[in-house]
């Protein structure tokens, strides 16, 4: 749906505001010369594309859909392989199977990849045996290896991120118009996991209940296009101001401005204030956006940002993504829901129970446990029940390897089993088996929401 933005700020303008989170880069020159080659790159992303995905989260804000947004913390350049993609894109059809099921609607698909290279930090620099570098800000910034070299903050990285993010859309979008996304195809994958998982087996009936119901339609000759296809979108944090705006482009059809570098974007916890670049870049694009929302933030500041993000109130312009913790959510979140939804606001709410659930194990690993990730889940949940609104999605940072980040879950991961595979530079993701655990126990609470 059209609706009026705000013109499109310039790049100085942007970085006058005193950006939070921004790259120090070395040579303005150099940071100019990457800037205009990426904006004479094609778009990775439609406008016409974005505003499909508008209509869909309109639809997970009337309660009609569920939406699951799930990828990496942050990606990594060498992460850009065929098997990766096709193991994260996997995990998330599976999931999205069985929340279909459960919930009896539509389940928006947003991979969490293809630009989310980015990551704000709480210090500037890192120190280790008494030598101090910058802090890792995400393979689109610096490298992750400890080195005045590697950590040195390179304009040049952005052309990557571009480059890399090009290549997994590119074998997204292969795998789905290849027959990848089938459902029967998805289907067995799920059942294998609960034949073949210790985790899986409590979910054995609900996976004979899908047997049975696709057996069914496939009884009476039904072999609808949606069998065969999917549609999925994807995210990543607008973090970079220099990348975001230089992907910026007018729509030819409506004359609007899209940042085609996605089709989600959002504004993480940190960058998100009111009067801060990152907000104002956002008013000023066409595309849906989200605003992560943690346990510091007041209902006035949702209905700010609000204001602000989508001041003519277009369902599926606004996600709000809320990381609260599981022991903060259901104090802190009714007040926020409840003054939202009195003051007649369309938005969608989406559970990010990883953010606000991380600590430090004993061997020094940055992990996250299970089980309270599902209970912020289930917090979420129970806030939403109570109030009567719709608890309209989940995001997750997962991965579709059998990596040992998390603790517990079926498998029982312990913290001393965290180093036998823990691949990721930044914050710790659900494995394969604890991704379809989650998926299962979502379900669980999405059908006792309906009985």
């Amino acid at each position: 749906m059209p609706h009026d933005v705000p013109a499109l700020p310039s790049l100085e303008a942007l970085r006058a505001t005193g950006a939070k989170q921004q790259p120090t880069y070395a040579d303005p020159a150099r940071v100019a010369a990457v800037y205009d080659d990426l904006r004479s790159r094609p778009p990775l992303v439609y406008a016409a594309e974005c505003d499909e995905l508008t209509d869909k989260l309109a639809a997970v804000a009337r309660g009609e859909a569920f939406l699951l947004q799930g990828g990496d913390c942050a990606e990594t350049f060498a992460g850009v392989t065929a098997d990766n993609t096709r193991n994260k894109l996997r995990v998330l059809l599976q999931m999205a199977v069985v929340l279909t099921y459960a919930a009896s609607v539509p389940v928006v698909k947003l991979g969490r990849l293809a630009g989310q290279y980015a990551k704000p930090r709480s210090s500037d620099t890192e120190t280790r045996a008494g030598v101090t570098l910058p802090a890792y800000r995400g393979d689109a910034v610096n490298g992750f290896e400890f080195t005045e070299t590697a950590r040195a903050h390179d304009p040049a990285r952005l052309q990557e991120v571009y480059r890399t993010s090009e290549a997994t859309l590119r074998m997204v979008r292969a795998f789905i118009d290849g027959g990848y996304a089938d459902l029967r195809k998805v289907h067995t994958w799920n059942t294998a996991f609960v034949a073949d998982s210790v985790a899986g087996q409590r979910y054995e009936a609900m996976a004979h209940e899908i047997d049975r119901a696709m057996a069914f339609m496939e009884a009476i000759g039904a072999d609808p296009d949606e069998f065969h296809k999917v549609d999925f979108h994807i995210s990543h944090e607008a973090l970079l101001l220099e990348y975001e705006h230089a992907m910026t482009r007018t729509d030819s059809r409506s004359g609007r401005p899209y940042d085609l570098s996605g089709h989600f974007l959002w504004i993480g916890e940190r960058p998100r204030q009111l009067d801060g670049a990152h907000v104002e870049l956002l008013s000023s694009v066409s595309n849906p956006i989200g605003v992560k929302l943690g346990p510091t933030t007041s209902a006035d500041d949702a209905l700010a940002l609000a204001e602000r993000l989508n001041p003519d109130n277009v369902p599926g312009r606004l996600t709000f993504v809320t990381r609260f913790g599981a022991k903060k959510i259901r104090d802190g979140l009714p007040d926020l829901v409840e003054k939202v939804h009195a003051s007649g606001l369309q938005v969608a709410w989406v559970c990010d129970p990883m953010h606000g659930n991380t600590f430090e194990a004993s061997s020094g690993y940055k992990t996250r446990a299970f089980e309270d990730v599902m209970d912020e889940v289930q917090g979420f949940f129970d806030v939403h029940h109570a109030l009567g609104t719709w608890p309209g999605g989940i995001h997750v940072e997962l991965t579709g390897d059998d990596v040992t980040e998390c603790v517990g879950g079926g498998e029982e991961l312990a913290e001393i089993d965290l180093g036998s595979r823990y691949e990721s530079v930044c914050d710790p993701r659900l494995n394969r088996v604890q991704s379809l655990e989650l998926a299962f126990l979502t379900a669980e609470m999405l059908r006792a929401r309906s009985s």
